[in-house]
């Protein structure tokens, strides 16, 4: 059998010396390499090739090299053809990495600090403790829950808040629209961590940012059409919100131009929070094509209805 990867080239090489050593007995190719197409059972994929089903007849499992699958478009593929998205260790610890710089760097005033270098102002701010700062993840997938416990051991006050009811020991829980205006009200500092769906796509948008306690913060690692910015620099103008922390944006990359490079209250990073690791993504897939060939439940295994 033949495994295909289509993606970011140089991290093919390093997945296919890895294939060498676990699973020689698979054939493993780097895209546009693909040898006999018949052959071919898995594919792991940013974007997924045109035509799949008819390059393609046999394969098994469309294996997505990231958490999330909005940049895959189902119409294209065939209904019986599982998709499963990336659960591995490396990136949810990346991911619990940049949430907890995030929320630090604005609970310990660090962009105001920057702003105050610039200027050559020396002036100490006052210290609060964590346990005085309420932090709201919004998404309580498997990322959202780790990064909930990360913080929680930091000390900090969380919520959570997703689209179905989800129970997590020792955090307030919300869901659904009737109850996302609570949420809100109670997230000084607010970490979008949701799918991006056709019914998330503008949902960090004035209406949100009105319901936030006054002069809180956005740290966002979903995706960048979730965010409306021009309502984020009206809400940062006007003092609603006091800084904001966007590893994703819309387009990517970022227009030289666009306003929200420049903004002062704005840190961007180019989505970087959270990167799949070769070495342990690899186990996952293997574990994945394992449990297909038992006929056990898929890890990741993407739900189309709600599309993640």
């Amino acid at each position: 059998m033949t495994f295909i990867y289509k993606a970011e080239p140089t991290r093919g090489k390093i997945w296919a010396d890895l294939f060498a050593q676990k699973a020689p007995d698979i054939d493993f190719r780097v895209w546009p390499n693909i040898g006999d197409p018949k052959k071919v059972r898995f594919l792991t994929v940013w974007e997924p090739p045109e035509n799949i089903s008819e390059q393609f007849p046999n394969l098994e499992i469309l294996f997505s090299i990231g958490a999330g699958v909005d940049q895959i478009n189902f119409e294209t593929l065939p209904k019986h053809l599982p998709v499963v998205r990336m659960i591995e260790p490396g990136l949810t610890q990346s991911m619990c990495e940049y949430v907890l710089w995030a929320v630090l760097s604005i609970h310990r005033d660090m962009p105001t600090y920057h702003r105050q270098q610039d200027r050559k102002v020396w002036k100490a701010l006052r210290v609060w403790p964590a346990n005085k700062r309420r932090v709201g993840v919004m998404g309580l997938g498997r990322l959202g829950q780790v990064v909930l416990n990360q913080l929680r051991l930091m000390n900090f006050r969380c919520l959570g808040w997703s689209r179905t009811a989800k129970q997590i020991e020792g955090v307030p829980t919300f869901h659904g629209t009737d109850l996302l205006g609570s949420f809100l009200s109670q997230c000084d500092t607010l970490v979008c961590l949701i799918p991006l769906t056709q019914s998330t796509k503008g949902i960090l948008n004035r209406d949100v940012f009105s319901l936030m306690p006054e002069g809180a913060s956005l740290v966002h690692v979903g995706r960048g059409e979730h965010l409306e910015p021009k309502d984020l620099i009206e809400a940062l103008d006007s003092g609603r919100l006091s800084e904001a922390i966007l590893d994703v944006t819309s387009p990517e990359p970022l227009p030289a131009d666009d306003p929200l490079w420049s903004h002062p209250k704005v840190i961007v990073t180019p989505h970087i929070a959270s990167m799949t690791q070769p070495e342990t993504a690899i186990d996952t897939v293997l574990e994945n094509i394992r449990r297909f060939e038992q006929g056990q439940p898929l890890i990741g295994l993407v739900d189309r209805d709600r599309g993640y």
